[in-house]
């Protein structure tokens, strides 16, 4: 700025206003609120009006009834990143109230619970004609999303279009704003009212969380992708098994893609809306390898296969990129191709090729 470099502090507001002095408790001499340059003390109107729009519970202090909760897959998804969950790990994850009873967060990342992720799907346009209705969850939150992730790269084909010069190829929808959306609903949704939901329709696919927007981020805010988080405890577990960046970087990625429009919020609901690709032929890729046919390949596998294709030297930073899906889910996707003898990498990691194999 002006020739200079600077650093930018963003500061979220909090959700559990009014904040205090501890030893003069909630009272007007221990809350304040910043008047110019000076500190005033809040009258008690202020406190009561601040009282009345906090939040009520939060992820770590809602109490759940059930609690005999084990933590077996949580513990696999640290180590696969090598990370350890020591013995202090239910506190340092905030897991329990404080009466040390287990809370909704520690339900939800437990390896068995009540809650599940609803994926439908519809025959047309509207929700007449039901087809499929899954539930992806009564599990670990991790491995429900994951499932889940899955699902929509199944149901994320990639269709081809003929031109004179070449055969363009794209999804039916933007693979890494697909990805986000999710993401995101998973994350900011309010678990204390309901569950996101994604619903597959024939001409576009919706992604529903619940809570609307917290509780003074305005809309300006949220697509200028000003984080204010709803259940900052999730978020901090997201972020260490690499589920999510953080700093509102998966509505910078939906809005590259797609515009405003997508998404429709409500003091009760965020629903996101991708149409489908309507200028390409719907003539699925086959997921061809030198012409042999591989049917029992995942869509990440014939992703992979694609890029592949396209650069015989790209690294496996460019196809987590490309994908928008983690490291570990590209390393297992390459070792299950390498294993079927479809792939192999020849050289070095840096300066070696990919071959595709017949």
């Amino acid at each position: 700025m002006d020739g200079k470099n600077i650093i930018r502090i963003v500061v979220s507001s909090g959700m559990q206003k009014p904040y205090y002095i501890r030893k003069k408790g909630m009272t007007e001499d221990g809350c304040f609120i910043r008047v110019g340059a000076s500190a005033q003390p809040m009258t008690e109107a202020m406190i009561e009006r601040l009282l009345q729009h906090r939040q009520a519970n939060s992820l770590s202090t809602t109490p759940v009834s059930r609690q005999k909760l084990t933590f077996e897959q949580l513990h696999i998804y640290y180590n696969e990143l090598d990370l350890t969950l020591n013995d202090q790990f239910e506190e340092n994850l905030d897991l329990r109230t404080g009466d040390s009873s287990y809370n909704l967060l520690a339900y939800l990342l437990a390896d068995g619970n009540g809650a599940s992720i609803k994926v439908a799907k519809y025959a047309g346009t509207d929700k007449i004609d039901l087809i499929e209705n899954e539930e992806y969850g009564y599990r670990c939150l991790i491995t429900s999303i994951y499932r889940v992730l899955d699902k929509l790269a199944v149901e994320n084909k990639t269709f081809a279009k003929i031109t004179p010069r070449n055969r363009l190829e794209r999804k039916l929808i933007n693979q890494v704003a697909l990805r986000e959306a999710f993401i995101n609903a998973v994350v900011h949704n309010d678990y204390n009212l309901g569950w996101p939901v994604v619903e597959f329709f024939s001409d576009r696919v919706t992604i529903t969380s619940t809570g609307g927007l917290v509780e003074g981020l305005s809309q300006e805010d949220f697509f200028a992708s000003r984080s204010m988080l709803r259940n900052r405890e999730l978020m901090r577990v997201f972020k260490d098994v690499e589920l999510v960046e953080g700093l509102g970087s998966g509505m910078r990625r939906i809005l590259e893609a797609y515009d405003r429009s997508v998404f429709e919020i409500t003091p009760s609901f965020i629903v996101v809306t991708f149409p489908y690709a309507s200028d390409f032929e719907r003539n699925e890729d086959d997921g061809t390898v030198n012409g042999t046919v591989k049917t029992d390949l995942s869509e990440t596998q014939k992703s992979i296969l694609l890029l592949i294709n396209a650069n015989k030297g790209i690294t496996i930073d460019k196809m987590v990129a490309e994908m928008a899906v983690s490291r570990r889910t590209i390393l297992r996707n390459i070792k299950i191709l390498t294993e079927k003898n479809i792939i192999k990498r020849e050289g070095s990691d840096k300066t070696g090729q990919w071959v595709t194999l017949n």
